[in-house]
């Protein structure tokens, strides 16, 4: 996956927009205010923290050793560094990215879900 191709993926969900709260070359990608994804995608290997659930991550990180590890400075029980540079699956990177963004989501007050089921 190119760090353009990951810029897509993750603006591609309702509400979701780029912000650079840490410095210019930290890609912090949010719904409603809530971080789902953050990169450098500068980096090279290109790698995204990713919300992830507890049993999910802990099953990722042994099914793919050193691709995916423990989030980078962050929550290590909730969150997942995942090397997205072409080692892993493109399909696999997207469903994490995916799944990242859904769980936040799930996690927003309800008036802020309805407001994205809004066309």
């Amino acid at each position: 996956m190119t760090p353009k191709q990951l810029r897509a993926l993750c603006l591609s969900f309702n509400a979701a927009v780029e912000d650079f709260p840490f410095n210019p070359e930290t890609s912090v990608f949010k719904v409603r205010g809530k971080l789902f994804a953050l990169t450098n995608l500068d980096a090279d290997p290109l790698k995204v923290n990713l919300k992830c659930a507890p049993e999910d991550a802990i099953r990722l990180r042994t099914e793919h050793p050193d691709l995916i590890v423990p989030g980078w400075h962050m929550n290590k029980r909730h969150w997942n560094t995942v090397t997205a540079d072409g080692a892993l699956p493109d399909r696999l990177v997207q469903e994490l990215v995916e799944d990242s963004y859904d769980l936040v989501v799930a996690g927003l007050p309800r008036a802020d879900r309805l407001r994205l089921d809004r066309p």
